[in-house]
């Protein structure tokens, strides 16, 4: 009885009012912030400045140790902080980091750019004064670390650090691919179509040089920080064993992603038109699909003040609200991985490393010198590189060569989701587009729904034009592979109120066949599985109701268990289990319950046909290089019963489905015992959600309970709209969520686990993880009047 009561007291929101005032030198005037009852706050402010002048100073006051670490990526200062296993990482954030005129690039973002985002850092740097003042107000996190924050520039908030790009990493590894099995043979076991990529590596490539260190500073100013035990205090680290244990399964997690990254990493969003709504009014939902930590890599949060009134989520150190909507429209995103990046390679000059060939002569590289301060150690002097495509992320004196990346977000513009700012005030489809056309990065698929009635999409991002190679493998530096300008964001695919009626997109390909700048905007889709079963809910010819909606994006339906459970029907297994098995099987309903014992089974051979069937398509040669297949391609070549299964591929075909079923049972019965009844899909040992933070393998067991969240039983998994991932704890989906009807913006419905704080302690630290766990929304208010009703507390922040 005593848990139960405490789910449902977690379930409720937190009912407290209380008014208090603070003064924060940096105000023009007074400020009045409302934190509703689940941890969001609705600022009302005079003037521009003071707007984003609180918000900086609210999200500081709730994030400020995710603040701090993401300036310290930032600045390329981790070193300082955790030593020499950093100094890679920080040699890479400084090689990358944008060098070109600032006020510019500001300005890029909203035409008073400049002052909105100095406002924002002066916010910050206001609370990080209050805590200067009174060390007490810093979380749990920089006690255990025993360092302080620093202050906040504009040039930490443009950072391209955490950009959501992924096509340097994918060039590297499908030259490799294509060096061993040849254009021909990856083109028939990836998936690039419709279209056919020209793969061919140029032949003044090496291959065999294509190793991962080519882009190693460029890996390591990416990933996120860890932590070891050696950076926290004493009293609270964990110890060497535990560390080394919590960190393997940390890796099988992350190779778990990496092995199927195409299929899970991206984001659901749809709209509806009023035809096919209850309102009469258009619908829209947006569920992007991030990391899942503590905190959220997404802060809630409304702006009000004289042209500003804009509610929703985004990311918590940049001003402005990327996915929402003001009293207008709604808008939202998910990634349309456009590809923004070259690997060039080149040959150095035998008398002069540091020069290059360039269309038959030797330029200079330009040198910058720095200096990384090292915990613990000497400071390192370095010397970045720069061809005339970019930074020089390896030089290799021995061998002669040298590769340098061409990254089409270091121009200006390149900072993700700062061009939010202009869509913001967006007041109809034309001027959300042209607002869109200000976002370069990353390439996203922006819809729009508005009171008036319209709905549209439109592609973002800064897509280079490639006139002669795809862009999918690394190509010489010598001046033969150039880019061709920029693609105008407004030529991108979209659409405006489409005949049918709705319109969805979960990272596939939606280029049209007839498209003629397949090379700018890129080859590398996500599986089309979510998007199928959206398009097909949406498709039913219904009048659709907000919580539809809700629904929707967290239907568990999987179209892949749909397609492969009947080819089971006909079949016998001589072995028991299997039997009992492939009964179960044949008799579900394809859905991936938490509480089902079938969809664990299912998810045990799916897994097992992909390991299975590796080795019959791929090349001895390949298999170490191919880090999976795609499940569309696994599913093709099961249906069509391809040769390669046996002489009789039919027959063949189907003892291969038995024997991977029996070893899915095999993997079953050594992971949850022999018992098939205590099989469900949800629970700790199998699908689950236990969400970590940053310095969760570092600490021991009494501080972890303090800052994790979970476990908690999970469905979905990585190909149902309701995105949970395809490892046993889900560490990517949708921790935040938006519903929102245009007819009236109070029925509007949200998510944002664990909560919106990320002060471990804090009442709203993780106040909203049972709900979203649960797959329930919470109301997020536009109206004044219900904002007051709901309020938890107001603070008024005076000059």
């Amino acid at each position: 009885m005593k848990k139960v009561i405490i789910a449902l007291f977690l379930f409720s929101p937190l009912l407290h009012f209380g008014q208090t005032s603070l003064s924060v030198p940096g105000l023009q005037e007074p400020v009045e912030v409302i934190r509703d009852n689940y941890g969001v706050n609705h600022i009302y402010a005079k003037n521009e400045h003071d707007l984003f002048f609180a918000q900086g100073y609210c999200a500081a006051k709730d994030r400020l140790f995710q603040f701090e670490v993401w300036r310290r990526q930032a600045t390329g200062t981790v070193a300082e902080l955790l030593g020499p296993r950093e100094i890679n990482r920080d040699i890479g954030a400084r090689l990358f980091r944008f060098r070109g005129n600032l006020k510019q690039e500001l300005n890029h973002y909203h035409e008073r750019g400049e002052a909105i985002i100095t406002a924002y850092t002066e916010g910050v740097n206001a609370y990080i004064e209050e805590t200067e003042k009174n060390p007490k107000l810093l979380s749990l996190e920089f006690e255990l670390l025993g360092t302080k924050p620093q202050k906040w520039t504009p040039d930490v908030v443009i950072s391209r650090h955490q950009g959501l790009v992924m096509n340097l990493t994918e060039e590297v590894s499908v030259g490799r691919m294509v060096a061993a099995l040849g254009a021909a043979k990856v083109k028939e076991i990836q998936n690039y179509g419709p279209g056919d990529p020209l793969l061919d590596l140029d032949p003044a490539i090496d291959a065999k040089r294509l190793s991962d260190d080519v882009i190693g500073l460029y890996n390591a100013f990416r990933r996120p920080v860890a932590f070891a035990p050696e950076d926290l205090m004493a009293s609270s680290n964990s110890n060497m064993d535990e560390y080394r244990n919590l960190v393997k399964l940390d890796e099988e997690a992350r190779q778990s992603v990496l092995d199927q990254e195409k299929q899970i990493i991206g984001s659901n969003n749809w709209i509806v038109s009023g035809r096919y709504s209850q309102s009469g009014y258009p619908l829209l939902a947006n569920d992007p699909h991030r990391a899942i930590s503590a905190p959220s890599l997404r802060y809630m949060v409304h702006l009000n003040a004289p042209g500003w009134n804009v509610v929703g989520g985004g990311e918590p150190t940049i001003p402005g609200i990327s996915i929402g909507h003001n009293e207008h429209g709604a808008w939202g995103l998910t990634v349309f991985e456009i590809d923004s990046e070259d690997l060039y390679v080149y040959e150095l000059n035998p008398a002069n490393k540091n020069q290059y060939k360039y269309k038959g002569g030797w330029e200079d590289m330009r040198i910058e010198k720095d200096v990384i301060k090292v915990k613990g150690a000497p400071d390192v002097q370095v010397e970045h590189r720069y061809t005339r495509h970019g930074p020089v992320t390896l030089l290799d004196e021995k061998n002669n060569i040298a590769y340098a990346v061409r990254a089409a977000w270091m121009e200006i513009g390149g900072s993700p989701y700062l061009a939010s700012l202009r869509m913001d005030q967006a007041t109809t489809w034309e001027e959300f587009r042209e607002a869109c056309s200000y976002s370069h990065l990353p390439g996203e698929n922006m819809i729009w729904a508005d009171k008036k009635g319209n709905i549209g999409w439109q592609v973002v991002g800064v897509a280079p034009m490639r006139k002669n190679w795809s862009g999918m493998v690394p190509v010489p530096g010598d001046g033969r592979y150039e880019w061709a300008g920029f693609l105008p964001i407004k030529s991108l695919p979209n659409a405006f109120n489409p005949e049918k009626g709705f319109l969805a997109t979960a990272n596939e390909n939606l280029v049209p066949d007839n498209y003629e700048h397949r090379n700018a905007v890129g080859w590398s889709w996500a599986e089309s599985y979510r998007a199928d079963r959206i398009n097909e809910v949406l498709a039913m010819n219904r009048k659709f109701s907000i919580a539809d909606m809700m629904r929707l994006q967290t239907d568990y339906l999987s179209i892949p268990a749909r397609t492969l459970v009947p080819l089971l029907s006909e079949l016998k297994s001589g072995d028991k289990t299997t039997e009992s098995a492939r009964n179960m099987l044949i008799k579900w309903d394809f859905v991936m319950d938490k509480n089902s014992v079938e969809a664990s089974i299912y998810k045990a051979w799916e897994d097992r046909l992909q390991q299975n069937i590796k080795p019959l398509f791929v090349p001895a040669a390949g298999m170490n290089l191919v880090r999976s297949l795609p499940l569309s391609n696994v599913i093709d070549w099961i249906l069509t019963a391809r040769p390669e299964f046996g002489t009789n591929s039919v027959t063949a075909r189907d003892e291969f489905l038995l024997t991977a079923l029996k070893d899915a049972t095999a993997d079953l019965s050594k992971k949850l015992g022999s018992d098939m009844r205590k099989w469900q899909y949800g629970q700790a040992s199998n699908h689950h959600v236990h969400i970590k933070h940053p310095l969760s393998n570092a600490a021991d067991a009494a501080t972890r309970k303090k800052i994790e969240v979970g476990p908690y039983p999970r469905g979905g998994y990585g190909s149902t709209p309701g995105m949970t991932g395809n490892g046993d704890n889900q560490t990517h989906g949708a921790t935040f969520r938006i519903v929102v009807d245009t007819e009236d913006w109070d029925k509007s419905m949200f998510t944002n686990a664990p909560g919106q704080s990320g002060v471990p302690g804090n009442q709203f630290y993780n106040n909203l993880f049972p709900l979203w766990a649960n797959d329930k929304h919470f109301p997020v208010y536009f109206s004044r009047s219900l904002i007051e009703k709901s309020a938890f507390e107001k603070v008024i922040l005076k000059p």
